[in-house]
């Protein structure tokens, strides 16, 4: 990594700064051919001049870190010109005519982590808060750049560690008569592992929900008051509203941020026979998307109907219409036209359909899943050649194979293809 590498940091178009960044051996000699300042460049300091584009010049600021102590743990110099697209190309053709070459996608986070200034988890943590669409989103990719799910997963594995230090010295010391008591402490060690392990994987429901949203559907009998109840937790108007029974046919989505968490509400076809084929259509449509929700919103006006819903899906009972006297039956009475009871509904399907976050490791991304999972099963497995009595070689390739499923968590490790994948997902100049 002895080349310099440069890419615009801020994104395109029109505003008031525009950020071009170098990293490497040879960054501040390539600022000084460019940058009008004369004498040294004390690191961590904020220089005011022009910028030699060649063909034009802008007044900017230049900004030097020294490695080690900069975010790629390289040499690092940011130029900081006015804002829009020609500015900040020139300065980007003029630090790459002066020797830079453009950065690849995700390449200065990259380096940060090959140089030990972050590791995988965390660099995952920064994409998810760059790519965040919900609050949630932000908080939940701040704990895994904060190093949440690798202090874990690098505690889980110094367990594991011990475990297998263990092991060696029955296998390197027979004499010593160690097995019985080295194998009990072994397996109580891999118990509570296990434990730690299930809570994780646990936490990846939430992570998901965190990541995709909750998906709601809001079923019931025609003219129920679905629509309505669909338009007042948006707080405008999506779906049509009709005293004319069956007139939503189709699916009608909408998505409102709860507490951080997106959810996406989605109306149904009234549940009901037909012989109408539209109807029996929309009807389909609306089973499937209660089959696969998270939280069901079962919207009555007054009279019960028969319908199985899953089991493993948590229901909310809302009455409808709340407007039109004493209505009674559900979980809560509401009325879309007066708003009374939106806001109880709010928090009701927060908590049925997310629950409560917690500010400890969360897994977000499907591989840290996978590699708990394959943790887990190496672990389960050592545990049951433990109580069977095999060999304490046969244990041990058990809670390696633990260990390393941990390491790619903790990038210890992560192979080149997956931190090349990891990597392409960030935006060229991060």
């Amino acid at each position: 990594m002895k080349d310099v590498i440069a890419a615009i940091a801020t994104a395109q178009g029109r505003g008031g700064v525009a950020v071009v960044r170098l990293s490497g051996e040879g960054s501040l000699e390539i600022a000084k051919r460019v940058f009008s300042r004369k004498g040294e460049y004390a690191p961590n300091y904020l220089y005011p001049g022009t910028i030699d584009c060649d063909t034009f010049t802008d007044f900017g600021m230049c900004v030097y870190f020294r490695a080690p102590k900069s975010f790629t743990g390289e040499d690092v110099v940011e130029f900081h010109c006015h804002g829009g697209t020609q500015i900040a190309q020139g300065v980007l053709r003029k630090v790459l005519k002066e020797g830079a070459r453009v950065a690849e996608r995700g390449e200065f986070t990259k380096r940060a982590f090959l140089n030990g200034k972050l590791s995988l988890s965390a660099a995952e943590g920064m994409v998810d808060m760059i790519n965040a669409q919900s609050e949630a989103q932000v908080r939940a990719g701040y704990l895994l750049y904060g190093e949440k799910l690798t202090e874990e997963g690098k505690s889980l594995q110094a367990m594991l560690t011990e475990c297998l230090a263990g092991i060696d010295a029955d296998i390197d010391y027979p004499e010593e008569d160690l097995t019985a008591d080295s194998r009990a402490q072994t397996a109580e060690t891999l118990k509570k592992v296990l434990a730690r392990l299930c809570v994780l994987r646990k936490q990846y429901r939430a992570g998901e929900k965190i990541k995709s949203g909750v998906q709601v559907a809001i079923c019931g009998k025609p003219n129920a008051g679905k629509s309505a109840l669909l338009n007042a937790l948006l707080g405008y108007d999506k779906a049509i509203v009709s005293s004319v029974a069956g007139t939503t046919r189709d699916v009608v989505e909408g998505t409102v941020e709860l507490n951080g968490v997106l959810f996406h509400l989605t109306d149904t076809a009234g549940l009901h026979e037909s012989e109408d084929e539209i109807e029996k259509e929309g009807i389909r449509r609306a089973e499937k998307m209660i089959s696969s929700s998270d939280v069901i919103l079962y919207v009555k006006d007054g009279e019960d109907f028969t319908y199985s819903f899953p089991a493993n899906v948590p229901v909310i009972t809302v009455v409808s219409k709340g407007d039109l006297g004493n209505r009674t039956g559900g979980d809560l009475t509401v009325s879309s036209l007066t708003g009374e009871g939106i806001d109880a509904l709010k928090e009701l399907l927060y908590e049925k359909g997310f629950g409560r976050e917690n500010d400890g490791a969360m897994l977000l991304e499907e591989r840290h899943y996978a590699a708990v999972l394959r943790a887990e099963e190496g672990c389960g497995n050592a545990l049951v050649l433990i109580e069977e009595g095999a060999p304490a070689e046969l244990y041990a390739l058990e809670i390696n194979r633990a260990w390393s499923a941990l390491g790619e968590i903790s990038g210890e490790t992560a192979t080149e293809a997956i931190i090349g994948e990891i990597f392409a997902k960030f935006c060229v100049g991060k």
